[in-house]
């Protein structure tokens, strides 16, 4: 939002290119996209066939043009951390460039680690402001207030007064019931950011029964039915004992907070697990693997990072694509699970 205003209102001085590390954590890939919006930018016409390099050093050549224009450029680096894997030479090329005394850029990196700049190499931390805005989450408490606000009724509204004390009145009781805070919880355990409260509300009021104009629990429970992930509990109601029991080592491994995990660690947490419970259910590491594998095609896991794509799979850190609380759901739904 307030880069949109500052761009409305220096519309001829500002100059905003995004990128986002999902998507561009490769040099060259980033490199490229900054050239293409550069260019959508100055309306020039970009080359596709360009190398890194070229696009490099035509990204340096347009920041020194901007400067001496007195136009700023602003990169805004979404999931940061994820720039910081690798040589970061992009990082490097872009806070190198705004060391030039003609320079007008900003690089804002938005990230949800907070160790984010830690991760940077010495090269690159020396050419970082260090300055950093930390946004703290927002509590349950402070979520429920903005609900209450968003949902309650004004007194001096132009509907009925007896309608507004009614809806507000059980509107408050929802609100202190037990199973709302079980929802709030739930809601709040996958994303607790505004916008998905917003998504969530909207799709509150529109379980609202038309014919009595009030709210009621059941709204708000099929609200978070309907914006839970279906597709993804569906694929877990599908497993196998192994799989699960490959998901359950894997969840195991990140309450204990380890940091980097691959097959064989999962292989480990699998045997401690069989060791500590004596369970009978013993598959080999062969057939573990197949499974490993199904639950990579299946997306239920991925790879941690992007590098080592010529290392064995096996040997590969990996990552869980579910939540404590969907494989909880999932191992409570499933009737083939051991108990």
């Amino acid at each position: 939002m307030v880069l949109e205003d500052l761009k409305e209102e220096h519309p001829d001085a500002i100059s905003v290119i995004r990128l986002n590390g999902m998507l561009h954590s490769d040099d060259n890939c980033a490199t490229k996209e900054i050239a293409r919006q550069l260019c959508l930018e100055h309306q020039l016409s970009f080359s596709k066939m360009a190398s890194s390099d070229d696009n490099t050093e035509f990204m340096i050549d347009m920041l020194r043009e901007c400067g001496l224009a007195h136009k700023t450029v602003i990169f805004v680096l979404e999931e940061f951390d994820l720039f910081a894997q690798g040589k970061q030479r992009l990082l490097y090329s872009l806070l190198d460039a705004m060391q030039s005394l003609t320079s007008q850029a900003v690089v804002i990196g938005l990230s949800c680690r907070l160790d984010a700049d830690q991760l940077l190499e010495k090269r690159v931390r020396s050419r970082f402001s260090h300055r950093k805005l930390l946004f703290v989450p927002s509590s349950l408490d402070d979520i429920q207030r903005l609900m209450e606000h968003l949902l309650m009724l004004d007194k001096d509204s132009s509907l009925p007064t007896n309608y507004v004390t009614e809806y507000n009145s059980r509107l408050t009781s929802i609100f202190s019931n037990k199973k709302f805070k079980g929802v709030l919880d739930s809601l709040t355990d996958t994303d607790a950011t505004t916008s998905n409260i917003l998504r969530f509300l909207f799709r509150v009021v529109s379980y609202m029964d038309m014919e009595s104009g009030f709210l009621s629990m059941e709204c708000f429970t099929d609200a978070l039915s309907s914006m839970q992930r279906q597709p993804k509990m569906d694929s877990l109601q599908d497993l196998s004992i192994l799989e699960l029991y490959i998901l359950v080592c894997m969840n195991r491994l990140e309450d204990k907070e380890q940091k980097s995990y691959n097959f064989n660690t999962i292989m480990k947490e699998y045997k401690s697990i069989q060791d500590a419970y004596k369970t009978s259910d013993k598959y080999a590491t062969t057939v573990c693997f197949r499974a490993f594998e199904h639950l990579l095609d299946r997306e239920l896991i991925t790879f941690a990072d992007t590098k080592g794509r010529n290392v064995a799979l096996e040997y590969r850190p990996v990552k869980l694509l579910i939540s404590s609380r969907e494989l909880a759901q999932s191992l409570k739904l499933n009737t083939t699970c051991p108990v």
